[in-house]
């Protein structure tokens, strides 16, 4: 398919069904047990990311883009922390509800700014990009355009995760293409680890830190790199 068409099939799935969908995951009340598996393995991942900004020690008034920010799972946390938050996503549903739990939850919600947007038609400047579970929907083809452009927008990190492919995780989404229903999505897409690294690398980053998020229904490789 197109580069349009795969982002008309992101695009579209998450303004239908796919938006009550991830709602329900990315917030708080009852799911399935899949559904609360993925919640667990989602959460783990934007915890690990706020463990290593924390970590840095800098975050207050940190400009910050979260590119796929879905509902604000990490952007609002972040704008708590006092950085100065962009977010954005392919959905406009999603920016919306993302929009009005940062509304709800925060003291000051100026802290973060939502926009529906295509991850490709970003601009500016950040002292950090954040990507967390949005290559997942688009094929290898794709993905170094992706990776270029959001690490042209950063001035010195890089933060992304992605599906791995392994031989055991290619095998198990194999297996759970065997048995088609409700709980389909768009298409899943594992890319290798070196391939990423490479692209990372290509541009004058380096990686710093590695983490792995793992359940039954949740793989997430997360990758930190720093401008040399």
């Amino acid at each position: 398919m197109s580069r349009t068409d795969d982002k008309t099939v992101v695009r579209e799935y998450f303004n239908s069904t796919g938006f009550e969908r991830w709602r329900r995951i990315y917030g708080d009340s009852q799911v399935n047990k899949v559904q609360l598996d993925i919640r667990k393995g989602h959460q783990q991942t934007v915890d690990t990311v706020l463990r290593w900004l924390e970590a840095d020690g800098n975050l207050p008034g940190l400009s910050i883009c979260d590119a796929g920010c879905g509902v604000g799972s990490l952007s609002i946390p972040l704008a708590r922390a006092e950085a100065i938050v962009y977010g954005s996503d392919i959905s406009e549903k999603m920016i919306t509800e993302a929009y009005q739990r940062a509304q709800s939850s925060l003291v000051n919600p100026d802290n973060v700014k939502f926009i529906a947007q295509d991850l490709e038609a970003l601009s500016g400047k950040y002292h950090t990009v954040v990507c967390l579970d949005v290559l997942i929907h688009y094929p290898q083809e794709k993905i170094s355009a992706m990776i270029n452009h959001l690490i042209s927008l950063s001035k010195s990190q890089l933060i992304i995760s992605f599906a791995p492919k392994t031989l055991a995780l290619s095998l198990l989404k194999k297996v759970g293409e065997l048995f088609p229903g409700h709980s389909k999505t768009t298409r899943a897409y594992q890319h290798r680890e070196a391939d990423i690294i490479k692209i990372i690398e290509s541009n004058g980053f380096s990686i710093q830190r590695k983490a792995m998020t793992s359940t039954r229904f949740y793989y997430s490789r997360l990758l930190e790199a720093i401008r040399q």
